[in-house]
Order: C-alpha cells, then sequence, then structure tokens
C-alpha cells in the first residue's frame, strides 16, 4: 500500500509514519511537511533512516503537491492543534483557516487526482462548547465527572463513558474546532461525490513521548516536562484546583485501524465517522496528573488562578463504542504506559520544550 502523511514530521504523523513502515505489511510510506513547527526536524533523520520519503511541502499551497508521487491513501495529519489558534494574539485566524480547511480541501483534490483513499485524523473539540458547558458536573477523586444519572433536559449522546458522535456540534465549538467540523463534512462530501473511500476519525487528545510540549496542544507531554523541569504551572479557570479532565491516546492505537480502514469495503454513510479515544480509562484531571508526577518525578508547586481562559470546558472525554462495534477497535496503550513514556523523554531530553516550543 502506498501511504501518503501530512505533516508527517509532526508528533502524530511520525508516529504513524513510524508504525506504518515497520510493520512489515509492505507498505510504502511517505509524506511531507513544511517544518514551521519548532521541533518537526527532530523527527526527519530518523523517518528517513527507517526508508521513509520525504518532501518539504505546504498543504496551503496546491502547487506543493503537485510534484508529489502517486498514493493509494493520504492520512491528514497535519493542522494548526490549538483551539486557542486565531485568538490568543499570536497567530492569525486566517492562517488557522488556511492550514486546516484549505489544506484540506488541497489534499481532497490530490485524492481526487490520484483516485486514493482519505483519511481525516480530526478532534473531539468539534463537538458543542455551549453544550459541553452547559453539563452538571460533580468533583470525585479531583476530577470533574458527569453525575452517574443526568437530568431531564441534558444534551443527548453523552454519559459517565463520554460522548458519543451523537452529541451536538452547534456552534460555538472555536475556530479551531470549526475548520476540523468543515474539513469534516468536505471530506465526506468528496468521498459521494467523487466515490473515494474516506473515513473521518474523531480523536481524544493524543500524547505519547515526543510530542511537541505547549500548554495549549499536548497538555499532557507539556505538563510532565515542566513539572520535570521546575516551570511555573498553573490550575487555570473553574475552580483554580485542577479538576478539569481530558482523555489520552497513544496515536500508534490508531494503526490498526488505518490498517482495516485501507482494505475495508464501501461502507454507509453514517459508518465512515467515528470517536477513537482512551476513553473514561484514560481521563485524567490536571490535579490527578500532578499527583502522578509528584509520585514519579519529585515535588512542584502549582499555583491555583481561576481566571477563566477562552474555550476552556471542565470535562471532555470521548465515547469509542461506536468504533468498537464497527472495527473491533480498543486502545492498547493505557495512560500509565503512555505518562511513563513521556517521562523517559523528557529525562532523557533535558531541553524539549525549549526546542519544541520556544516562547
Amino acid at each position: 500500500m502506498r501511504i501518503l502523511i501530512s505533516g508527517i514530521c509532526g508528533f502524530v504523523g511520525s508516529t504513524l509514519a513510524r508504525a506504518l513502515a515497520e510493520a512489515g505489511s509492505g507498505h510504502q510510506v511517505s509524506g511531507f511537511d513544511n517544518f514551521i513547527r519548532p521541533g518537526s526536524e527532530s523527527n526527519r533523520a530518523d523517518l528517513k533512516r527507517i526508508g521513509v520519503r520525504l518532501f518539504h511541502g505546504d498543504l496551503r499551497a496546491a502547487s506543493d503537491l503537485e510534484g508529489l508521487p502517486p498514493a493509494d491513501w493520504v492520512i491528514d495529519a497535519a493542522a494548526n492543534p490549538s483551539v486557542l489558534a486565531g485568538v490568543d494574539g499570536r497567530t492569525s485566524s486566517r492562517q488557522l483557516v488556511e492550514h486546516n480547511l484549505v489544506g484540506t480541501i488541497n489534499l481532497l483534490e490530490y485524492c481526487k487526482q490520484h483516485r486514493a483513499g482519505f483519511i481525516l485524523l480530526s478532534t473531539s473539540r468539534v463537538y458543542s462548547i455551549a453544550a459541553l458547558a452547559s453539563l452538571p458536573m460533580e468533583v470525585r477523586a479531583h476530577a470533574f465527572t458527569p453525575p452517574l444519572h443526568l437530568p431531564p433536559g441534558a444534551p443527548r449522546g453523552v454519559s459517565t463513558a463520554g460522548v458519543t458522535e451523537q452529541f451536538s456540534t452547534e456552534a460555538p465549538v472555536s475556530l479551531y474546532g470549526a475548520t476540523k467540523l468543515a474539513s469534516e463534512a468536505l471530506a465526506l462530501e468528496y468521498g459521494e461525490t467523487f466515490q473515494l473511500p474516506v473515513f473521518v476519525n474523531r480523536c481524544g487528545v493524543l500524547a505519547g513521548a515526543g510530542q511537541f510540549g505547549r500548554a495549549d496542544q499536548g497538555i499532557f507531554a507539556y505538563w510532565i516536562n515542566a513539572w520535570l523541569r521546575q516551570r511555573p504551572l498553573r490550575y487555570l479557570g473553574f475552580d483554580g484546583q485542577g479538576h478539569q479532565v481530558r482523555d489520552c491516546l497513544h496515536p500508534r492505537d490508531l494503526v490498526p485501524v488505518l490498517e482495516r480502514q485501507f482494505v475495508a469495503p464501501r461502507l454507509a454513510a453514517g459508518d465512515r465517522l467515528a470517536n477513537f479515544s482512551g476513553g473514561a480509562a484514560s481521563a485524567r484531571s490536571l490535579r490527578q496528573l500532578s499527583d502522578w508526577c509528584a509520585a514519579h518525578l519529585g515535588p512542584h508547586t502549582v499555583v491555583a488562578d481561576a481566571t477563566p481562559r477562552p474555550f476552556d470546558l471542565p470535562w471532555v472525554v470521548l465515547d469509542s463504542a461506536k468504533a468498537e462495534h464497527l472495527w473491533s477497535w480498543r486502545p492498547t496503550t493505557p495512560v500509565e504506559a503512555i505518562l511513563t513514556e513521556i517521562a523517559a523523554h523528557a529525562r532523557a531530553n533535558p531541553d524539549w520544550l525549549d526546542r519544541s516550543a520556544p516562547l
């Protein structure tokens, strides 16, 4: 199988490229990257060493894709993944749209030209902020969680197991979420219109060793690296106690479902989109993550700051029951292994925060 990965030198793209190239399935893996993200150069030599073909290209520029070799499948792992992108005063809203939406269109046109399948790695942040913020929360074991029995009138598609694909995607979802939601719709429409195999995999927080550490993106990697280096940390927003919760998933756990999607027969429209996440078993609050860091890395002080931040939510956990039903898929890397892997990488790379996310 000829596989092309966009954003191949990012954390997710490089992790998938390594796993697919080393799977022993005979895949020919190639990809392109614009190398604008700090830290992406770190993956270039390693990928070339294992035989992955790399191209320099910016997916915002359609002409950059013209010289790429034909592929059987495209995995779109390129995006500006920050929910604060375009509103943080440091990034452009127009560039966000160009990266995350125009880039998807350019990839879909490439797929149309080469009759390639397309897999979009989407996000939990396509779900409605207002609906998620309206959920009643309880604090259990230093973490927000919905009550076991939600009250009448609560949004559909949610339980203590997480948010399902039936949950609202009504705006607001942030500019980032909107670009991914629009990309999902376009990908599915291209698939229908041009008879291309298309899948949308909505992922929870992706985490693991080598993730570029930023508080608004790879929160698990950022927190562990910052804790180890005694960098300032804050519990932002809500009650200022770090009770906000996210799930986590190692990107390599996506490889089994990607392999199945490569050879899947044509599925009904509703079966081409599903959540993929570590789910409630992997969910951790910042306070719980701090407790883990204290036990494994030593003491550190975290400052309480209840000042709200745009688009923050107390609890975002995905329910992947649909993926389990459709694809017999479950995550295989437990959260303890993910955190341990990140910590080992942090110890081996004392300058990682400065290399991957300089101020």
